[in-house]
């Protein structure tokens, strides 16, 4: 993911991944001036594409690694 530079948006896509049913811990790797990574952890599968609108919502794009 690109374009997080701080505290506050790690916050954002933490609750917005966080609102996701089955999401149990989110954990991210702040990487102010490149690629960020986000790990999620859940309870079972969860579908790639309701994660990537919830990064979406918090104003992020996931990217390809």
């Amino acid at each position: 993911m690109q374009g997080m530079t701080c505290g506050h948006c790690v916050s954002s896509v933490t609750e917005e991944l966080e609102e996701v049913d089955g999401v149990t811990n989110v954990s991210v790797d702040l990487v102010p001036s490149g690629t960020s990574t986000v790990t999620v952890d859940a309870d079972s599968s969860l579908d790639s594409t309701l994660l990537s609108a919830a990064i979406a919502d918090a104003g992020y794009e996931v990217v390809a690694s």
